[in-house]
């Protein structure tokens, strides 16, 4: 007599089966300028067929896939983005993430496929994919256009995580922060826009200022604002009672790492505090799927990772820091909040 068995539902399989086309449908929607050619009215399949010359019945394909995933939407004959499509997926919004998508696209999508050599190996995939011997900074920032598209899609995450930072924790104690690596200066236009009393300065490499300048430039807080370039490893720091560091412990080698932790707290005054942003894992390191997510990307991309609470207190605690606390947050970045005694 046969046994009653309830089979495991396979519906996470089928998804994940999924998901890459579904990221690949978005790539190719930024990358053949679909969302932005429908920044004007309603377009027609065959309107669009022959502004972004493709194949008509290939574009209609993309096309009803991309409304399938909620990014385009279709009236009679005529195709329109989504409120979302427009606000981040088109290359005149301030909100964009095209440049990351851009960099998915044409760099991460082949690093990825290299994940079982990764994994064998324990290292990135630059030399594989793109024969890179020199620093992976050092070849985004080889023309002005390629450092604005990599700092661009920086800044789209940027914009949707640096407020929430800001307001989880309490930085009204401090009076001059100072972003390290500090892009277009979003972490320090949010910080500076919820408290009053702040004023910041953007560090950055010199390939960064133009686009900095822009944007920093067109904000509510520019006044409050100043840029500095030069590199965190190499050069003197400028003053400031918090130091940040959005999205950069977790491209480094945990030798790199301390020599920059250590170079920070010679830096601040007593009182003074670092700001740590990244996506911290749980203890157990079994979520948050976007942490896990990213510390397979580091591993493809970068030399470093993603760490846990403990893990950032156990780099942080031998150099000096107390009072580290951590703060979680609903978007890609968390905050960890470190003092000097």
């Amino acid at each position: 007599m046969a046994r009653d068995q309830t089979l495991a539902s396979p519906e996470i399989v089928v998804d994940l089966l999924q998901g890459y086309r579904r990221s690949k449908a978005m790539f190719a929607g930024v990358s053949l300028g679909i969302f932005d050619a429908l920044t004007t009215p309603p377009t027609t399949l065959a309107a669009l067929s022959e502004r972004l010359a493709c194949d008509a019945d290939a574009l209609e394909r993309l096309l009803d896939a991309l409304r399938g995933v909620g990014l385009l939407s279709k009236t009679d004959d005529a195709y329109a983005n989504t409120e979302v499509a427009t606000t981040y997926l088109t290359s005149d919004s301030p909100l964009r993430m095209t440049g990351y998508i851009n960099y998915s696209n044409n760099v991460g999508w082949q690093m990825w496929g290299q994940l079982e050599d990764a994994i064998r190996e324990g290292t990135s995939r630059w030399k594989q994919c793109f024969g890179w011997d020199e620093p992976i900074f050092s070849s985004f920032f080889k023309t002005e256009e390629a450092a604005n598209e990599f700092l661009m899609g920086m800044h789209g995450f940027g914009m949707i995580s640096s407020p929430a930072v800001v307001n989880a924790l309490d930085l009204s104690g401090f009076r001059h922060l100072v972003d390290l690596g500090g892009a277009t200066g979003h972490l320090a236009i949010a910080a500076c826009e919820r408290y009053p009393q702040l004023r910041a300065t953007v560090f950055d490499l010199p390939a960064a200022r133009s686009l900095a300048e822009s944007i920093v430039g067109g904000s509510r807080v520019n006044d409050r604002l100043q840029l500095v370039s030069g590199d965190f490893f190499v050069d003197p720091l400028p003053a400031g009672d918090l130091f940040a560091l959005g999205r950069i412990l977790n491209d480094w080698s945990p030798a790199k790492i301390q020599r920059l932790l250590r170079k920070i707290f010679a830096a601040l005054p007593a009182g003074g505090a670092l700001l740590i942003c990244e996506k911290i894992l749980s203890e157990d390191k079994g979520g948050p799927s976007w942490a896990q997510m990213q510390n397979l990307n580091m591993l493809v991309c970068t030399e470093g990772k993603e760490r846990t609470l403990a893990e950032y207190e156990a780099m942080l605690q031998p150099i000096g820091f107390v009072n580290i606390t951590g703060c979680r947050t609903v978007t890609p970045i968390d905050g960890i909040l470190a003092f000097k005694p």
